[in-house]
């Protein structure tokens, strides 16, 4: 561990999540019961489960599934294959993903799974029997009606392909809808892998027209270069800005001229890292987030931007491509600073926007094109923008806050109107 990364590591998720409702939850003046109520998940579910390696030997593995409130609809979220994936970590990507859903107004709860292991180090075989086996260890929660799971961190189509035809299998005919971000083949929607980069695109434009900068005099920063971070430095550079800088999990490159993207995507399924690439000087993952830029989009883990490296932030505009990158002591800090920050829940909410059009055409056995697809997106995304800049620039607070007053206020109204059972 590097002693950049140090500092984020020793940050609870959890206590993050928490803190952020809390300050929405006061400014909304919430009933102390309906506060506690969204202030915990409502289920979590923790697996260890056997399964047998290539090698004969029989490893077991912890999973969880958390469902953090169903009050708008089925939980919905990713599932991560990560060494680090912890109980804490899974009970914030779920509580995010309840606002998330809410931000962006699709009718969906939050949930969040994941499974600590480390998949570079397993074969293709070994790879599916974990998941067919954690799949059934969890599946006592999961349904198309009930928790749609979906792609995270290390986790991809062909994984949600192993857990559809798993659940499949135990009811007896395909169930396309139980999991989003599944190949075209078999249900997955048009424009689902692009979907979270290109949301995060056009919030970027929207802010960018807000703040009265020029989307082609852009110099752009992207911290992650896996499937959000890549993404999205290819379409923005293709509305005209410049990228300046790139890095994955190894480090990152900068050229305060621009890089060529395409080029790099080359170099990276090469070599297997960004570093190392002609042209650009090597810098590490902390030292792109402090280069001379006016876009910056953390793409990668939490905790990246904490009140150790904030003040020496450059960019003027922050889109939240990752989950959590942001911790609240850094953000008062931005905001002091008037930098304009695009939070995680509505800044890279296309995802999850996405994964319910895919679910909608699932339930529907329809197939939409991803003209159809795309357009959708844009309406949704920029919606979602535009309400949340109105409450920051009503209340005269930053965009965090002002997109969890939104969500807050969103699922509260839900869960009240709902009341308590029995």
């Amino acid at each position: 561990m590097t002693t950049e990364q140090a500092p984020a590591a020793s940050i609870d998720p959890w206590q993050v999540a928490q803190q952020q409702f809390d300050l929405a939850a006061e400014r909304l003046n919430l009933d102390s019961g309906l506060r506690r109520v969204l202030r915990e998940p409502r289920r979590e579910l923790i697996v260890h489960f056997p399964v047998k390696m290539d090698d004969g030997s029989v490893q077991v593995f912890t999973g969880f599934r958390v469902q953090h409130n169903l009050g708008r609809g089925p939980a919905k979220g990713g599932i991560r294959y990560h060494q680090d994936v912890s109980l804490e970590e899974v009970k914030a990507l779920a509580m995010w993903m309840t606002w998330k859903c809410a931000v962006v107004g699709i009718p969906y709860g939050g949930g969040k799974g994941g499974v600590i292991v480390d998949p570079k180090k397993l074969s293709q075989k070994e790879l599916e029997a974990l998941t067919r086996r954690f799949f059934t260890e969890i599946e006592v929660l999961i349904g198309p009606e009930r928790d749609i799971p979906a792609p995270d961190v290390n986790t991809n189509a062909q994984i949600m392909a192993w857990m559809m035809d798993t659940y499949s299998m135990h009811v007896g005919y395909t169930v396309p809808g139980v999991v989003t971000g599944k190949p075209i083949s078999l249900g997955g929607s048009e424009g689902r892998n692009e979907a979270t980069a290109r949301g995060t695109v056009f919030c970027v434009v929207e802010a960018v027209r807000h703040l009265g900068m020029e989307l082609d005099k852009c110099r752009v920063a992207i911290q992650g270069f896996g499937n959000a971070g890549s993404i999205a430095a290819t379409l923005i550079g293709d509305q005209g800005a410049t990228v300046v800088a790139v890095s994955d999990s190894i480090g990152g490159i900068h050229n305060r001229d621009g890089i060529d993207i395409k080029r790099v995507i080359r170099w990276k399924k090469e070599h297997g890292t960004v570093q190392g690439f002609p042209g650009a000087t090597d810098i590490s993952n902390a030292a792109l987030l402090e280069v001379d830029c006016d876009i910056l989009i953390p793409a990668a883990l939490e905790n990246q931007i904490t009140s150790r490296n904030a003040d020496n932030i450059k960019a003027r505009l922050i889109a939240e491509a990752a989950n959590g990158p942001t911790t609240p002591e850094a953000d008062q800090i931005l905001w002091k600073k008037s930098k304009f920050m695009i939070p995680d829940i509505l800044c890279n909410a296309g995802g999850v926007t996405v994964s319910y059009f895919e679910w909608v055409q699932d339930l529907n056995r329809d197939h939409w094109s991803e003209q159809v697809v795309n357009a959708k997106l844009k309406e949704i995304m920029v919606k979602a923008f535009s309400e949340t800049l109105q409450i920051a620039q009503r209340d005269s607070i930053d965009m965090r806050t002002a997109a969890y007053l939104l969500a807050v206020q969103r699922v509260a109204d839900a869960t009240a109107m709902r009341g308590l059972y029995p």
